[in-house]
């Protein structure tokens, strides 16, 4: 069998337990052995970890890259809404197109591969960022698949207008469609009508909600019942979610019961979560991050993301889901190797059945998209936030990020 390229002594994300070699002809995995034989294109990965590649569930790519013009004060989420609602009226197609081609770039270096950018649309600043990332989109194709999510950050009850231009950003090809409730004084009304937008157009829904650290329930509530009322389970996440962390064991045990019965996916975003909530407090701060890896147990489908980088929500970021899944286990205090694992599972294969991406993962016949990452198994990669070495997308290398070397004094 005449291959295009075979990776050798690769421990495969989920069978560490020992090396394979991973064939791959026109762009796809066709074999999978602990064997194969010589080819005049090899790379031997010498027993290290190779996975799928990252899956980020939730960025905004259209406002990242915003600090010089839209520098971090109080650091409340009421003001970086604000910073960033100011500045997005200047936006334009080109200005957004490359702040968000910096972060992508950024992102695919550390691994990503398949991204679902929440862009926001709205009667100010239109359909501009939606344009741009659609150019985005189209332009790195080669390195990665770009999904976005319309919605609108500002409010849609109490924003005459924005529904028309959500509206025309789904007729335009809009991918998945977003909301954020919390910003309408009608919350319910807000997430009906996303719902009803959805069942119209055909569309995935993934919101912004519950972010306060008050008690869990009435949004979240409401979304479970308009799930289960429209059979949407399996085609609705929701980001953030920061209710969550206040709930009591017992309390949270029987969300987690309702959202995986209702099919209801989670994302916790702990870099912009840690650095928003709970600036009220002076002592015993919470760390306001939803505990995803309890609902993990319990049978809901669960990511880990980045949601923010360089703007006044979170003014940090290197765009490495590597590191978000470090930070997370480290809030988390998580410490065992099965849930270190866990924690890698919900920046890949978890993340991938959010999106309800169908050509996921390493298997025959897939496409042949994948990194190398310089450590043995998951676990030692969240723990050591182990740095990925090379990445090939449709059996194409895309990147190569050389291992650091030492130069010793002769």
């Amino acid at each position: 069998m005449g291959l295009d390229l075979v990776i050798r002594n690769a421990r495969i994300a989920g069978r560490e337990s020992e090396t394979f070699d991973i064939g791959i002809l026109n762009g796809r995995f066709t074999a999978i052995e602990t064997s194969l034989p010589a080819s005049p294109n090899e790379i031997d990965a010498a027993g290290r970890l190779l996975s799928p590649g990252f899956v980020e569930t939730h960025i905004h790519l259209d406002k990242s890259h915003l600090l010089g013009r839209c520098p971090c004060q109080s650091g409340s989420l009421d003001d970086a809404i604000a910073a960033v609602a100011r500045a997005k009226r200047d936006f334009t197609e080109d200005d957004v197109y490359a702040r968000a081609r910096m972060t992508v770039e950024r992102a695919m270096m550390h691994g990503t591969m398949r991204m679902r950018a929440h862009v926001e649309v709205d009667p100010r600043v239109g359909l501009t960022s939606f344009r741009a990332l659609r150019r985005l989109q189209r332009d790195y194709a080669w390195g990665i698949d770009l999904q976005l999510c319309v919605f609108p950050q500002e409010g849609l009850v109490d924003d005459p207008g924005c529904e028309d231009v959500l509206i025309a950003a789904l007729e335009e090809g809009a991918d998945v469609l977003g909301g954020a409730p919390y910003m309408d004084k009608d919350s319910h009304q807000h997430i009906a009508r996303i719902f009803a937008l959805a069942q119209r157009y055909d569309r995935d829904i993934d919101l912004h909600l519950e972010f306060s650290l008050q008690e869990p329930g009435r949004d979240l509530e409401e979304v479970c019942r308009l799930t289960a009322q429209t059979g949407w389970g399996g085609r609705v996440a929701v980001g953030h979610v920061t209710t969550l962390s206040t709930a009591a064991r017992a309390a949270l045990d029987r969300w987690a019961a309702r959202l995986a019965d209702c099919g209801i996916a989670i994302t916790a975003l702990p870099a912009t979560d840690l650095f928003l909530m709970g600036r009220q407090f002076d002592q015993n701060v919470p760390r306001g991050v939803a505990p995803v890896h309890r609902l993990l147990a319990q049978g809901v489908t669960c990511s880990l993301s980045t949601n923010n980088v360089l703007n006044p929500f979170t003014p940090f970021g290197d765009c490495s889901l590597v590191r978000i899944a470090n930070l997370y286990a480290n809030v988390g205090q998580i410490g065992d190797e099965a849930g270190m694992a866990a924690c890698f599972d919900m920046i890949t294969v978890r993340s991938a059945t959010l999106m309800n991406l169908t050509d996921y993962g390493i298997a025959i016949e897939n496409p042949a998209n994948f990194v190398v990452l310089d450590c043995e198994t998951r676990a030692q990669a969240v723990s050591e936030i182990a740095p990925v070495q090379f990445g090939f997308k449709a059996g194409r290398r895309t990147f190569t990020r050389p291992s650091a070397q030492l130069h010793r004094p002769d």
